[in-house]
Order: structure tokens, then C-alpha cells, then sequence
């Protein structure tokens, strides 16, 4: 679907609406063109060239984008923020901040943003849920490099970047079935009861993170249709899960089921379906 064009827009979020109706959605704003002004919490963020923003629909906010010579276009994503494998207080903190969209990861993000918006004919009903998750592994990679306020202004919030780099690293390593957190701290050069410390401090336990975002990424894999024909065994050791018997037995605490039974609920039409990562862009006050 092409981006809409409009002269311009405003979108205001207050605590009455919030009241009314809160999904509990995460927006990230895309500019293509025009200079877009988010306000939240009594701060402003003017979004230049390139960059983007994520923000919290749960939080009161006002969002407008005015148009100089051509008309402005904006891509906005909108996705429950569970979804994410951040701290509900670290999503709190990047929320507002301006995203780099030319640099490092951020590229990669905004390319795939146009192509998914602009050849939106082209993609299957089957499609949506693999092309959702790889929308949330890369927006997970940016804010995993990306470093918070606090973390720029005081250098106490080192750990607060660290614990950033940390779980990017996991992300990228979930397949590897060596990685430990014994692993995860030689690749940062510290101790394992200092890595330790880092996810005590956000109510973690790295072990526990580890698998949980290993089962995240099994239960993706089970209810991508293109992936029939990959036995659950294998989907599992792609991931890390070395032991059918002890991925089973945490698939089925985590989720309530055994995979093969998600697998074949899933393919249902009234079954389980995959959280829905909505893109569109919006012209109209919510």
C-alpha cells in the first residue's frame, strides 16, 4: 500500500481517549517527507532527515507533521509492545527518542519499512506474520545499539547501554547452543556475576531470558505455514534446543500445549494466531 500524502496532520492522544480505549499498542513514525513534531510528557522532538521515532499509545501524546513545498508521507507502525524483548521501563525510556535511520542498523529498518509499504500487492495473507517478525527483529536490533537519555548524560547508565548490547547479542546468538552466560560475558569482557547483576537490576535472570526468547522464536517458526514441512526437532535445534524432550517440556510450560498440538492449532482458521504486527499509514485523528 502506498504511503498516504497529506498537506498536513495532527494526531492528538489524550487521557480521555486513552481511557476510552487502550490496546496497548507501541507506534513507530516513519517520515518519508515533511518535518513531524512529537510532545509528550512536556518534551518536544522535531524529527529531521532519516530519523525515527517510537512512542507510547498507552501515554498521553500530540504528533504533528507539516508539509513545506511537496506533501509530507509517513509510514507508522503499530504493534503491542509485549512483543518487544525490552523492559517495559526500558521501552519507557527510548520512547520519544529520535532513532538514527542512517546509520548501523537503521538503514536496514527503513529499507525494509518502504518495500513492505510500497509492494504491499506483491505479499500473501501468509506472508504477514514472517514479515512481522523480521519488522520486530530489526526494530529489537536498533533500540539494542541505540542508548538511552540517561545512558548519554550519566555515565552511572553504562549499564543501561550494556544490558542494550547484551541482549542484541543474545538476539543474534539464540541458535547457537553454546551460548551460556558464561559465553554472553566473555563476549563483553566481564564477570558472569557482573552479567548476572545487569539482568537482576531489570528483574531478569539471563538464563530464563535466554530461553524465553529461544521459545518466541520456536513458536514464530511453528505458525509460519512455509515452515510445514520442517519437523518441530529441527525447528527446535535451530534455535538452540539441543533436547526434543526438553524443549517440549518448556514449550508446553510456557505456552500451554506441546508444539506439535501449537503447530496444528495454529493452522486453524479459528485456532491460535500470530500476534499481528499492523503497518499503515495514519491521516486522521485516532
Amino acid at each position: 500500500m502506498p504511503a498516504l500524502a497529506f498537506r498536513s496532520l495532527q494526531v492528538l492522544r489524550t487521557p480521555h481517549l486513552i481511557r476510552g480505549a487502550d490496546p496497548g499498542l507501541f507506534h513507530l513514525a516513519l517520515p518519508l517527507h515533511g518535518r513531524p513534531l512529537l510532545t509528550r510528557a512536556g518534551r518536544e522532538t522535531v524529527l529531521g532527515p532519516g530519523e525515527m521515532v517510537l512512542y507510547d499509545g498507552s501515554r498521553p501524546f500530540r504528533s504533528v507533521v507539516t508539509a513545506h513545498r511537496d506533501p509530507a508521507e509517513l509510514i507508522q507502525v503499530r504493534f503491542p509492545g509485549t512483543l518487544l524483548p525490552l523492559p517495559p521501563a526500558r521501552m519507557e525510556r527510548l520512547a520519544g527518542e529520535r532513532l538514527s535511520g542512517r546509520e548501523g542498523i537503521g538503514p536496514l529498518l527503513t529499507d525494509f519499512l518502504v518495500r513492505l509499504v510500497r509492494d504491499a500487492r506483491h505479499y500473501r495473507p501468509a506472508d504477514t506474520a514472517r514479515l512481522g517478525g523480521v519488522l520486530l527483529d530489526l526494530l529489537t536490533a536498533l533500540l539494542a545499539h541505540e542508548p538511552d537519555t540517561a545512558a548519554r548524560a550519566a555515565p552511572a547508565s553504562y549499564r543501561r547501554a550494556l544490558m542494550l548490547r547484551v541482549q542484541g547479542f543474545v538476539e543474534r546468538h539464540l541458535g547457537d547452543a553454546r551460548l551460556s552466560p558464561r559465553a554472553v560475558a566473555a563476549a563483553h569482557q566481564i564477570s558472569v556475576s557482573y552479567l548476572y547483576k545487569l539482568f537482576q537490576e531489570e528483574g531478569l535472570t539471563v538464563a530464563a531470558w535466554i530461553r524465553e526468547r529461544r521459545l518466541e522464536s520456536c513458536r514464530r517458526d511453528l505458525s509460519d505455514p512455509r515452515l510445514d514441512s520442517h519437523p518441530v526437532h529441527v525447528i527446535a535445534a535451530r534455535w538452540g534446543f539441543l533436547s526434543n524432550a526438553h524443549f517440549s517440556r518448556a514449550f508446553r510450560a510456557a505456552y500451554g500445549m506441546s508444539p506439535t498440538e501449537y503447530r496444528q492449532t495454529a493452522a486453524l482458521p479459528s485456532g491460535v494466531q500470530e500476534p499481528s504486527t499492523s503497518v499503515l499509514v495514519r491521516s486522521t485523528t485516532p
